[in-house]
């Protein structure tokens, strides 16, 4: 069995006269992004593979996830530029590169991409994932290359805490 968790970044400013990679997350996006991480630090398993897009507010969204879940793990973290994307293909194409070796695969990454791969592979249809939204799937097999419609496990939305 494979484990996807999908988490988008916190939520950040557009008010800033910067480009849209390095625009930085606002308090708001902040305390949600806290409060999504401490509901789900017992599902945390520190066996995963962690992809995070190299966009300055996936990257500190991701950081103050790990610092709640478990700030001394030695978890195999990489940041990936290729995660910069908002296009459903490009997102499949890369988790179905994950390494067979890894169960569980945590993805901190955008939208549209994010809200697209939970409706095309979850079975809970997701209008949108908001930021800091986390949502987790479960596939059959192991093969991530291989996978299809998978069942929908948690989704944990700061609206919701």
């Amino acid at each position: 069995m494979k484990t996807i968790t999908l988490i988008r970044h916190a939520k950040s400013s557009w008010n800033n006269p910067i480009n849209d990679f390095n625009r930085p997350i606002i308090e708001e996006g902040i305390q949600k992004t806290i409060k999504v991480a401490t509901e789900t630090k017992s599902l945390f398993n520190d066996k995963s593979l962690i992809w995070v897009s190299s966009a300055e507010r996936t990257k500190q969204t991701a950081k103050l996830f790990l610092s709640i879940w478990d700030e001394n793990s030695e978890m195999q973290i990489q940041f990936k530029d290729d995660l910069y994307t908002f296009d459903l293909n490009q997102f499949e194409k890369i988790v179905k590169s994950c390494p067979n070796v890894y169960k569980n695969l945590i993805l901190f990454g955008h939208n549209s991409a994010i809200t697209d791969f939970v409706n095309k592979f979850g079975d809970i249809f997701i209008d949108n994932v908001p930021t800091s939204g986390y949502v987790s799937i479960n596939f059959e097999g192991d093969d991530w290359n291989k996978i299809s419609k998978g069942k929908t496990d948690k989704i944990i939305f700061p609206r919701d805490i």
